[in-house]
């Protein structure tokens, strides 16, 4: 049954990355508050969540820049139900989400990079989560050059093989950076230390069968590069 909208789901960002290929802005601002369209990067996140019907949202951000967060809800979004937490030290792509284990309360959540944009129907990705009967979902997209990405492989909806940067791509999907995952997840991850999602994660999950790709990513571009992040200007900026 496809879902008439999402308010059961809860949405997690993550937003505590260091942003070194954007030095020496990254330094004073956090990567995901930068601006992309008068508004910052981490805005057109949230926008997609609440346009779902997704209330519950929370922001994993690193103890150095927990305040520019606090200042950025209260400026932004003083009424939605943003919660932050904040990693003492870095954690991964993946160990800070045991910081919100609690929050999720055994809920199918969300969980994105909060330095790209992205435009994807998530009832529809929701749908193909339930469907594919497994724990993880990745969106993917098709790029024309995979190879400056982590490509994913896929054996019909499941994903079969994980490839960073290869020379010969085997095909333009990429990981896009937003999943969707059941409570079993946690049974991946025992507690509070680093995790790589992409590396410590999904081939376990892949290796079982239990990982699937939604390849209906409408729209995407990484800010994580000058160059990349001029490019965003220009494609998403008013």
């Amino acid at each position: 049954m496809k879902p008439q909208n999402l308010q059961n789901y809860k949405a997690v960002i993550l937003a505590g990355g260091k942003g070194t290929r954007l030095y020496p802005i990254t330094k004073e601002i956090p990567k995901p508050l930068l601006p992309i369209g008068k508004k910052p990067i981490v805005n057109h996140l949230v926008d997609l969540f609440i346009a779902h019907g997704i209330k519950d949202i929370a922001l994993l951000v690193s103890r150095e820049f927990q305040e520019d967060f606090v200042w950025w809800n209260k400026r932004h979004y003083p009424n939605a139900k943003i919660e932050l937490f904040a990693e003492q030290e870095p954690l991964g792509t993946f160990g800070g989400l045991w910081l919100v284990k609690d929050w999720l309360k055994d809920q199918r959540f969300f969980l994105t990079n909060g330095d790209e944009l992205k435009e994807v129907n998530l009832e529809d990705m929701a749908s193909f989560h339930e469907k594919s009967g497994g724990i993880g979902t990745l969106g993917l997209v098709q790029v024309e050059n995979p190879q400056e990405y982590g490509v994913v492989v896929c054996d019909s909806d499941k994903v079969s093989e994980f490839l960073e940067k290869p020379k010969n791509p085997p095909s333009n999907f990429i990981n896009s950076g937003l999943y969707l995952f059941s409570p079993e997840i946690f049974d991946y991850h025992k507690g509070p230390s680093f995790v790589m999602i992409e590396k410590d994660i999904f081939p376990a999950l892949a290796k079982e069968g239990k990982l699937s790709g939604f390849k209906e990513v409408s729209r995407w571009t990484d800010c994580g590069t000058w160059e990349r992040y001029e490019k965003a200007l220009q494609e998403w900026g008013s």
